[in-house]
């Protein structure tokens, strides 16, 4: 990067530089929100008792959930040539995933806030040989700090939407100098690599969808015959990552649904799990009866809603529920990711707004591996459609399973980007 900034870049430095000393703040009132580990908090100061291991460090960063679970198989691999890993990302529930779904000799770390100092401290500490951001988590401080100190900077599953695509058009200068500090964009789409293309990244590869090769969701045992027994006999309708104004439209359904299905149960699973109480009550007050999986309690007969507000159970829920709603898709957030739902055997149902998966969406339409629902009439006319015909539901998941299948092969073509790379590290290490 040349010395002289883009003024766009040089005045998000000054002020995040001067913010500074308001840090501590902003983390103590993101703590009561639930939003930081009280105990991992300096972390996000770049402070970590954690040793840096011997030898070359591949550090991986991804934002929170989706894009930890994404990168789950590349950071398997990449283990598998014997180099260590940190592993980085910015929420509490993907530190839960972490814990869950990473080998243990695997380093997570809560990503430092983008502030100079804080940023120094954590590159000091970790020295980082080969850095890969998952998607497009972009923080100016620690990109330019990271290529001044030449580290090869490598975006892997990169995506960016229209709307992010809009809103970076009118900061020209910040995003050129931040994505020419890139060795390769290795992105998902051609919508993806023109996107990127426009705005200043000058070595972009088309490899897919990483998220099309992450194996199946973990199912613990215990659990599923523990909720198959709770769900036995009823039929079952999930929403999945749903955010607010979609738990109103599932209530909705379930009320119209269930005088023509005996014992209705409606699963709600928040995409962000400290909504649970505020569902629940949200429930009770259309005359409902709810039940929060966090409070340990399992629906019983009466149950008309279970809201399942925990971490780490997606795959028994995916696995015993026929129907699923993927959620962010009725309102302007842009849709969740279909693909883990689709593998363990679930029907989906999305709304329009799907921008953030817009061509995989496409491939499931066209071969009549999902539905698309525009609102909450629709919402329930297919559902309804689907709990009475296992027929026509069971050729939906396998139309669905088989398009998923067939647009895979990014791990692959990802490691081939990726692999001069790792070689070096591999010989520098033996050298």
């Amino acid at each position: 990067m040349s010395d002289a900034l883009p003024a766009s870049l040089a005045l998000y430095r000054l002020a995040t530089q001067v913010a500074t000393p308001f840090a501590g703040q902003l983390l103590r009132h993101r703590l009561r929100r639930g939003k930081e580990h009280s105990v991992r908090l300096p972390e996000r100061r770049g402070e970590s008792e954690v040793p840096r291991p011997d030898g070359a460090l591949v550090w991986v960063h991804g934002a929170s959930v989706g894009e930890l679970i994404a990168a789950v198989p590349l950071i398997e691999r990449i283990r598998e040539r014997g180099l260590s890993l940190l592993v980085t990302s910015g929420t509490v529930t993907s530190a839960g995933i972490a814990r869950q779904r990473l080998p243990p000799d695997v380093i997570h770390q809560f990503i430092p806030l983008d502030v100079p100092g804080f940023v120094t401290r954590f590159l000091d500490h970790w020295r980082p040989s080969l850095a890969l951001f998952v998607e497009s988590d972009l923080w100016p401080n620690l990109i330019t700090a990271s290529e001044r100190r030449g580290i090869p900077l490598i975006l892997v599953n990169g995506r960016l939407s229209e709307r992010s695509y809009r809103r970076w058009q009118l900061m020209p200068g910040l995003i050129g100098a931040l994505l020419r500090c890139f060795d390769l964009c290795l992105v998902r789409s051609r919508d993806d690599a023109k996107r990127y293309g426009d705005l200043g990244a000058s070595h972009v590869t088309i490899v897919g969808n990483l998220k099309l090769d992450v194996p199946p969701l973990p199912v613990d045992g215990r659990k599923r015959d523990e909720l198959a027994r709770a769900f036995a006999g009823r039929p079952v309708l999930a929403a999945a990552s749903t955010h607010p104004g979609e738990e109103q439209v599932m209530i909705d359904v379930h009320r119209r649904l269930r005088a023509s299905f005996s014992g209705l149960l409606t699963l709600i699973v928040p995409r962000h799990p400290e909504r649970g109480a505020e569902i629940a009550t949200l429930v009770a007050g259309t005359g409902l009866k709810a039940a929060l999986r966090s409070a340990g309690t399992l629906p019983d007969a009466a149950t008309d809603v279970y809201v399942c507000d925990t971490v780490g159970e997606l795959g028994v829920i995916y696995r015993l529920a026929p129907i699923v709603f993927m959620g962010g898709s009725l309102i302007a957030h842009g849709g969740q990711n279909p693909i883990e739902a689709i593998k363990l055997g679930a029907a989906i149902l999305h709304g329009p707004f799907i921008s953030n998966f817009a061509e995989i969406y496409a491939a499931l339409d066209g071969a009549r591996g999902a539905d698309l629902v525009g609102d909450g009439d629709r919402l329930t006319t297919q559902a309804g459609n689907w709990l009475r015909d296992e027929a026509a539901r069971r050729r939906v998941v396998a139309a669905g399973q088989k398009t998923v299948e067939s647009l895979g092969g990014a791990l692959e073509r990802t490691l081939a980007a990726l692999d001069p790379y790792l070689l070096q590290l591999r010989m520098e290490d033996h050298a």
